[in-house]
């Protein structure tokens, strides 16, 4: 259903005028926040014997949802493994050396995305119908849902950290595996994994290196 014009223009100063109150109470993260989140984090590979809550995923997944992706289409779908039955499951997948990893960590999340994300934009994109650039183009359905899957991965990293846990993220698995032990009713595609919880820096070796920003960037 496509919302009313003048329920639009309502919608709409309701939404300026939320950013314009947020940015007077806070313009920016200080120094410590940043490194938190990015800068001084770091992938984690060895975990406390500490749980995640239900609650804390709920408020995760709260924060993760309202990152932008194009047209709002949320492609993005998580499983959050947590059972010592689920773990095996997912074990079939990984290879070796992630096993213990995954075992170890108090959850490690699915990041999958949904081949008929699009089919939900009636509900996503309601101002205007945008099905019909999606429905019969499926090269330009699959890129948008996986680029856009990954940058959700990405948002649920960076708010886990934000919420004080730590993230190790894994892609040394197969994806044909999990989709078939964990996606075959439903169809939907794996993207990547994360190990999610409280992180025993003893682990941890020196940081690697990364490329300064005149190796890599131009400024036009």
């Amino acid at each position: 259903m496509v919302a009313a014009p003048e329920n639009l223009d309502d919608l709409r100063a309701q939404a300026q005028e939320a950013v314009r109150a947020l940015r007077s109470r806070k313009t920016k993260l200080d120094d410590d926040s940043i490194d938190l989140i990015l800068r001084d984090a770091r992938s984690h590979y060895a975990w406390k014997d500490e749980p995640v809550s239900d609650e804390i995923l709920h408020t995760l997944y709260d924060i993760t949802i309202n990152g932008p992706t194009s047209m709002n289409t949320c492609p993005a779908r998580f499983i959050f493994v947590r059972s010592e039955a689920g773990k095996d499951r997912l074990a079939k997948s990984l290879k070796a050396k992630n096993i213990d990893k995954m075992r170890a960590a108090p959850v490690c999340a699915i990041i999958a995305w949904d081949p008929k994300y699009w089919e939900r934009l009636d509900f996503l994109f309601p101002h205007e119908d945008r099905k019909p650039m999606f429905a019969g183009n499926e090269a330009y359905a699959h890129d948008t849902a996986y680029r856009n899957s990954t940058l959700q991965g990405a948002y649920f990293m960076i708010a886990a950290r934000a919420l004080g846990l730590d993230v190790g993220a894994m892609s040394g698995f197969s994806n044909e595996i999990v989709d078939q032990e964990f996606f075959a009713e439903n169809g939907w595609k794996s993207n990547f994994l994360c190990n999610l919880g409280y992180a025993d820096e003893s682990a941890l070796f020196q940081k690697l290196p990364r490329f300064a920003f005149e190796d890599i960037c131009t400024i036009l």
